[in-house]
């Protein structure tokens, strides 16, 4: 009985030995497998939104300015005399030329002043008639010496009365045909009706603003610059403005820079002016502009988004051949491309080259990059990476 218990114990010891050493060789036969897994990175999935392709462009470093339109020219329309108003013969939104009449008002009391002018140059023309005669005779009268010479000094201080009284006749003619031919109101300038606050029967004074003409064919944007960057500012400087409802931007130049700052602000008024031959643009729009500061035409750009900086020296993560490498590169111009901010690349990359376009921070390199297919191609956020 005691032998067979040992012989029991004892082949239960050389099993359980047996099972030990089978899972220390499964174990050891897995590491290496284990290992090679670790050493695999993990492949890398993006949306095609998250690559951009590195192209020659048109790099413009900028100045973002803002303001709202006004007409380079326009007028306002005032009455010269007072007076009833008769008529108004256009109204807002109607196209006008020079000199033609906007405004008629009453003209008959103008009429009478002008007649009442006349009849008094007329009566003065006949007394210097009689005071030209009166002086000749007493000239003939003193050279033959009927009569003295204070007689004829008379009769010439008597003549030159005459004639100062003609001048003076054809000055208030003068005066009263202005007035009369001031009682039709003309437009001083080619444009189209902006405001009318004036109606038939209304009476008003001289220098009453009546009706506004502006003329759109060219536009102007009044800009705050900070004083910080005026320096940066000079007549004929290429501006890029963007007015809202249209779709495309308008191209204009730095026309004038006030000389001095606006009264209660750090800031000095730059004028931008932009043509406007199809009349699109009206008085009032808000525009928001790019003042070009520096360009560069056919350089590399990439978007800011896509650099990354490692203690100062800065980089883009790139495909080549399925795979993602980390690409140091030498930088440039800072502005814009025209399809937002981008930095120049000096040197580092080539053209056709594939780059992560947005900071995904740091990506795990050497891994295999795939792209995922989606059924919208607008935006949407990126796959998850594997971090370094």
């Amino acid at each position: 009985m005691l032998k067979r218990r040992k012989f029991w114990i004892a082949l239960i010891v050389l099993l359980l030995a047996a099972g030990v050493g089978a899972s220390v060789l499964k174990k050891r036969n897995r590491q290496p497998a284990a290992v090679a897994a670790a050493a695999a990175p993990a492949a890398l999935e993006f949306l095609p939104t998250d690559i951009t392709q590195v192209q020659p462009r048109d790099l413009r470093q900028t100045l973002a300015l803002s303001g709202s339109l006004r007409a380079v020219n326009q007028a306002s329309v005032k009455a010269k005399v007072a007076g009833e108003v008769r008529e108004v013969l256009v109204r807002e939104g109607e196209s006008v030329q020079p000199g033609q009449v906007l405004i008629k008002m009453d003209a008959s009391e103008y009429q009478a002043r002008l007649d009442q002018t006349r009849g008094a140059l007329l009566a003065s023309r006949s007394q210097l008639d009689i005071a030209t005669k009166t002086r000749d005779n007493n000239k003939a009268l003193l050279e033959k010496g009927f009569i003295s010479k204070n007689a004829f000094d008379n009769a010439e201080s008597q003549y030159s009365i005459a004639r100062a009284n003609v001048d003076s006749a054809k000055g208030a003619l003068d005066v009263a045909q202005k007035a009369l031919t001031d009682t039709v109101i003309r437009a001083p300038i080619s444009g189209l009706v902006s405001s009318r606050t004036i109606e038939p029967g209304e009476k008003v004074s001289p220098d009453n603003r009546l009706l506004d003409v502006v003329d759109l064919h060219q536009m102007q944007m009044e800009a705050a610059v900070p004083t910080s960057e005026i320096m940066h500012i000079a007549l004929g400087q290429e501006v890029l403005v963007r007015v809202e409802g249209m779709n495309e931007p308008l191209s204009g130049k730095v026309a004038r820079i006030n000389p001095s700052t606006q009264a209660g602000s750090r800031s000095i008024m730059a004028y931008i002016q932009i043509d406007n031959p199809q009349g699109m643009l009206r008085v009032g729009m808000f525009g928001e502009a790019q003042l070009t500061l520096a360009k560069k035409t056919g350089v590399l750009t990439v978007p800011q988004s896509a650099v990354q900086n490692d203690a100062g020296n800065p980089y883009v993560y790139a495909i080549e051949n399925g795979l993602l490498v980390r690409k140091s590169v030498a930088l440039g111009l800072q502005g814009n491309d025209g399809e937002g901010g981008a930095v120049e690349v000096v040197k580092g990359l080539d053209s056709g080259a594939q780059i992560v376009k947005n900071n995904l921070g740091s990506l795990r390199t050497g891994s295999a990059v795939r792209f995922a297919r989606t059924a919208n191609p607008g935006p949407a956020p990126a796959a998850s990476t594997a971090a370094k």
